[in-house]
């Protein structure tokens, strides 16, 4: 079974100071939205190689405010799944990274941040081929774009739930009650996975998922500056 987490680091690259010239922690960045997307740019560039060096695909990527610090959340997966301690690894990898890069040309992330690696929960929406291919053997629900209903009535979207059989670069086959059903990727939305407590792997999955959680290093934040202006 795969083991599915999150690993945190408390504070900025190697636990270095703010620069002096950084603005405080308690500091709101100001700035046109344009600068936000060129700092999640700049933390792309230097993240997303090591996460495929690794071996990963680097699922998302942002950047928000929680208490006097920043919080960069990395989501990274691979076919079969990412174990807790891979992403440990991963997470080791991208903190000398980020080091690195802030040695060579100063502050990616005004102030301190959290640096949090963590595999996609099952509550993550399939979106791409992949998504789809690593869910093979759940139950999904999905928009089913201008299908037609199966009493023949007129042509219009409509909830799908059905098992993932097979998932390839083109289509997936979904088994529903009323059978077996291939479908491009561009006849369907967002796919979400539902969770089938009477199936052990589930559960299993499920309680992973609980312990995991109990890892997230949030007590020092303060619960009035709860997580605010995500910058996605």
């Amino acid at each position: 079974m795969t083991q599915r987490g999150r690993a945190t680091r408390p504070t900025g690259p190697a636990g270095r100071p703010r620069r002096a010239d950084a603005p405080r922690g308690g500091e709101r960045a100001v700035g046109p939205r344009g600068d936000l997307a060129a700092r999640r740019a700049r933390l792309r560039a230097v993240i997303e190689p090591v996460v495929t060096a690794a071996g990963y695909d680097l699922e998302d990527l942002s950047v928000s405010r929680a208490g006097r610090r920043h919080v960069v959340r990395v989501i990274v997966d691979a076919d079969g799944g990412i174990r807790l301690d891979a992403v440990a690894e991963v997470s080791r990898a991208v903190s000398a990274a980020l080091d690195a890069a802030e040695e060579a040309g100063g502050d990616l992330v005004a102030g301190e941040y959290q640096l949090e690696i963590s595999s996609p929960g099952v509550d993550r929406p399939l979106t791409l081929p992949r998504h789809w291919r690593r869910n093979v053997g759940r139950l999904v629900k999905v928009t089913a774009r201008g299908a037609g209903a199966p009493t023949g009535q007129p042509a219009g979207d409509r909830q799908v739930t059905g098992r993932v059989v097979e998932a390839d670069d083109e289509r997936v086959v979904l088994e529903a009650d009323t059978g077996r059903t291939a479908w491009t990727y561009a006849e369907l939305g967002p796919g979400r996975v539902q969770i089938e407590f009477h199936r052990l792997d589930e559960i299993e999955e499920t309680d992973e998922l609980d312990d995991t959680d109990d890892m997230d290093d949030t007590d020092d934040f303060d619960d009035e500056d709860d997580v605010e202006d995500e910058e996605r």
